[in-house]
């Protein structure tokens, strides 16, 4: 497999079954503008294979690492000890053993940090994904600045309904 060029986000699986939490983050970086690619390597299969996209990853451009892993969810930790890229883990709950995907993930030894969303949280993890391609793209930071106001004028909106639902008018 070829990774694209102009890459800035590689999203790793560490099997099939964690496919619904990347689907959450397409249409992030689609609404962002920002170049994603897919694929399943899982840590403990295939990890010839692993090492090697990495480095090409980061050959292609890649400034930021997502790894969605369940069980004992060693992917994103090997992921981060191949690459000085800020690497976010993706605790999987598919499994049904979510305790050690999440000790998995946000127990990693000094020096070898990942960041870690919530579990399943795809959404979240691709946001902080651009926010990390954004330190170089102003305007990728303008138009995170944008999303957060609309979630800030939405809430807003959503407060002032309720006060009037509430109060009968």
């Amino acid at each position: 497999m070829q990774l694209p060029d102009g890459l800035e986000v590689i999203v790793l699986l560490g099997s099939i079954s964690d496919r619904a939490v990347a689907e959450e983050m397409l249409p992030v970086f689609s609404d962002f503008g920002v170049t994603a690619h897919v694929a399943v390597c899982s840590a403990h299969r295939d990890h010839e294979r692993l090492a090697r996209l990495i480095p090409e990853a980061e050959s292609k451009g890649c400034v930021s690492v997502i790894a969605v892993a369940g069980k004992s969810a060693h992917l994103p930790g090997v992921c981060a000890a191949l690459t000085t890229m800020p690497v976010i883990g993706v605790p999987a709950v598919n499994s049904g053993i979510w305790q050690d995907s999440l000790y998995s993930i946000v127990n990693m030894p000094p020096g070898i940090p990942v960041a870690c969303v919530g579990m399943d949280a795809g959404r979240n993890a691709a946001l902080l994904a651009v926010q990390h391609v954004a330190i170089g793209r102003s305007e990728l930071r303008g138009k995170l600045k944008d999303f957060r106001d609309k979630m800030r004028e939405s809430n807003r909106r959503d407060s002032a309904k309720l006060q009037q639902e509430l109060s009968g008018k």
